[in-house]
């Protein structure tokens, strides 16, 4: 095999490499697998009172309290210590620049309300686990406020709307299990999906995190939809594996070494 055959074939191995698994329509074949989950975590078709995500894939990602794990919570918000479980889930970690737009959208979904406030965040996190930005946050309240969330820290994404309330009757969703269709103080319902765009403001390696918690009980649950994540309009670029860039660097030394020898 000619040198130039060689070079090509090792150069595009390792590119596509690189690039696996890169896709702009994220939930289209489920949750990625290099996504992390705590507690109750899926993806759907358009599915009762919750549809297709605006620019959005077939699917979408969700997030509920029906299933949920203890413990899960955004830090700074106190709950009371016998507060339900709740539902954690993290993209893979991807590499932004300063300066890039980063964008969701999300869907605030609940059977709750009153003074029983589920609540529901979006987190920009660094690689060490430290918090980059909250981006977003859902709550429910009596006067039916939903979004930026009552009682909760500000966020830094630039909604659109920038507020919203839940509406509409007890809201259908499969995620909710048996509090599908079911409301245990009024408003309940959907915020239907709202746009979220940030600006990076640091280069580095980051991931997102989506959360929904249960208040106080662990009933009457709540959930959260999310689709159309993207950085300046692509995918989130994964960070390569370390033998990702260990075969990019033997493949180099391979293609290094046949040039001397030709």
């Amino acid at each position: 095999m000619r040198f130039h055959s060689v070079s090509r074939l090792l150069l595009g191995g390792m590119l596509a490499l690189l690039a696996h698994g890169a896709s702009a329509q994220v939930f289209d074949d489920g949750i990625p697998a290099a996504w992390h989950c705590v507690g109750a975590c899926g993806t759907a078709e358009a599915d009762g009172d919750v549809l297709l995500a605006p620019n959005g894939g077939n699917r979408y990602g969700w997030i509920s309290t029906n299933g949920g794990a203890a413990g899960v919570l955004l830090p700074g918000v106190n709950s009371p210590a016998d507060s339900g479980g709740g539902s954690l889930l993290q993209s893979h970690l991807f590499t932004a620049t300063a300066g890039q737009a980063l964008t969701f959208q999300f869907n605030y979904v609940t059977t709750d309300a009153g003074d029983f406030s589920d609540y529901a965040w979006v987190r920009l996190m660094r690689a060490d686990g430290n918090q980059a930005a909250l981006l977003a946050t859902a709550r429910t309240s009596p006067g039916g406020g939903s979004v930026p969330g009552f009682g909760m820290p500000p966020a830094a994404a630039t909604l659109t709307p920038p507020f919203v309330d839940v509406s509409g009757p007890p809201p259908f969703w499969s995620p909710l299990g048996a509090d599908s269709g079911t409301c245990y103080v009024e408003p309940c319902g959907v915020t239907d999906w709202i746009g979220a765009a940030y600006t990076i403001a640091a280069s580095g390696n980051y991931y997102l995190e989506f959360g929904v918690m249960n208040w106080y009980d662990a009933s009457a649950d709540t959930g959260l939809a999310i689709d159309a994540i993207a950085l300046d309009g692509g995918a989130l670029p994964a960070v390569p594996e370390p033998s990702a860039w260990t075969m990019l660097a033997g493949g180099l030394g391979l293609i290094a070494l046949l040039r001397r020898r030709r």
